[in-house]
């Protein structure tokens, strides 16, 4: 099903979530359009498994407004859920089913159901489909679970978590049929995990959340070319007052400086050369790495550099 509406596949304005006292959504922004595969990272308790269940209606929010397909995500009926796929942290699949019966129970639910691309996924993730589903290992049930959500071609699709339990070999099948499922039809994923390795091979666009709210939205690619890494050598020690523009933080540790830069440009790099005549080479983050850094979390130590 190939997407030709230019409107939002998600609209998220000034979301809130509250449990209590506790604010866990302050006032979420997020817009994503048709075809963006949307990576959701954040630290534990960041808020990403809530975000996700208010937006498909899973839990009332406090504050705000949250769409999907153009309706109220508390709002959504048949129509908007028949369009979508979703498979969460606690996903739950009939255990004296066998694997096959249970993908077949699924697709009566659909009008449009790909039994051809639900028995090629089992081949391919190596799944026995007379195989009951109470006697399959955790991976295995979630590789079936994620079948299940993509069996309809879903226009979005929604994973919170769904490789936690995969080996890597798996993770690896599992990346290769998101690419070739949003490669066919243009479709939409917002995919939350903490292994960001494997946003990088699938992400076109990242979304962080930070203490409730997004830190960062946009493309993968462009964030990776704006956060960079400096070390700075200097053939004599670099004094107290030395800093750089803009950084993270900064490291003295006598005549090297290690520093994190999350707007980079190369003006700074020639001002931070001349006004302290020293030498700065520039290096380029991986997603872990960023996360890290914009966390607050050291991601290389000058202690690793000195030695």
């Amino acid at each position: 099903m190939i997407q030709t509406s230019t409107e939002p596949v998600i609209e998220i304005q000034a979301l809130e979530k509250r449990f209590g006292k506790e604010n866990v959504l302050q006032g979420i922004d997020l817009s994503i359009e048709p075809g963006q595969v949307v990576g959701l990272i954040g630290t534990n308790g960041s808020g990403k498994t809530t975000l996700i269940k208010c937006l498909l209606g899973l839990l009332r929010k406090s504050g705000g407004c949250s769409k999907v397909f153009g309706v109220d995500s508390w709002d959504l009926a048949e129509l908007q859920k028949s369009r979508l796929g979703y498979v969460s942290q606690e996903f739950a699949i009939l255990p004296w089913m066998k694997v096959e019966a249970m993908c077949d129970y699924t697709g009566a639910f659909y009008e449009k159901w790909e039994y051809h691309l639900v028995r090629r996924l089992l081949r391919e993730w190596n799944l026995n489909g007379d195989k009951r589903v109470g006697a399959l290992s955790v991976g295995q049930r979630q590789k079936l679970a994620v079948i299940l959500a993509m069996g309809h071609r879903p226009e979005l699709l929604i994973l919170d978590e769904p490789v936690a339990s995969l080996d890597p070999v798996a993770r690896r099948q599992f990346l290769q049929s998101l690419i070739e499922f949003t490669e066919q039809d243009k479709n939409t994923i917002l995919f939350s995990t903490h292994i960001t390795s494997d946003l990088e091979r699938v992400a076109s666009h990242l979304a962080m959340l930070k203490q409730g709210r997004i830190a960062y939205f946009g493309e993968l690619e462009s964030l990776k070319d704006r956060c960079k890494r400096l070390r700075i050598f200097s053939d004599q020690p670099l004094p107290k007052d030395f800093a750089i523009p803009g950084a993270i933080h900064c490291e003295i540790n006598e005549n090297h400086a290690l520093a994190a830069i999350p707007d980079f440009n190369y003006e700074t790099v020639s001002q931070i050369s001349s006004r302290w005549n020293v030498q700065v080479q520039v290096e380029d983050l991986n997603l872990e790495e960023i996360f890290l850094e914009l966390n607050g979390i050291r991601s290389e130590t000058n202690d690793a550099e000195a030695n």
